[in-house]
């Protein structure tokens, strides 16, 4: 009688299943509080490795905090803003027509027109914009107007 993988194969070609002894997932306490001792080593490491790190940056960042922020109040405000910075000229010139109404000194009269309607849309003193701003956004208008050609 030969013995292959549990099984016991006769003579007749009958097949008896010998005694099958499933294997054991339980595993002992020792091995499972081994195991758990294990990944909280592994877990504390990273969490003291997270913290130095930090650490390390906030030492490192702190000089180079200072640096970039006295580089920045050196630089000039207006180089960040797209708006004109000033006030108005005492009287209008073709420039700061154009500028009021952010079109060419030499735009046509109807991109004047749309550049005036646009602007007094969103500065109308009926939709809570300023009766001084929209006077002058009217002034370079007309000022524009006046000056350009067809």
């Amino acid at each position: 009688m030969a013995s292959t993988g549990g099984m016991t194969v006769d003579g007749g070609d009958l097949l008896r299943y010998a005694e099958y002894a499933p294997k054991t997932t339980v595993r002992s306490d020792a091995d499972i509080d081994r195991r758990l001792g294990g990944t909280l080593i592994a877990v504390g490491l990273g969490v003291a490795a997270a913290g130095f790190a930090g650490r390390y940056a906030f030492q490192l960042w702190k000089p180079l905090g200072q640096v970039f922020s006295e580089t920045v109040r050196k630089m000039p405000s207006s180089a960040f803003s797209s708006y004109y910075k000033g006030g108005f000229e005492q009287k209008m010139s073709k420039r700061e027509a154009s500028l009021i109404l952010g079109i060419s000194p030499a735009s046509t009269k109807a991109k004047v027109r749309e550049a005036h309607r646009r602007i007094m849309v969103l500065n109308h003193p009926d939709k809570g914009g300023s009766p001084y701003l929209a006077a002058k956004i009217n002034e370079a208008k007309d000022l524009m107007d006046k000056d350009t050609r067809r």
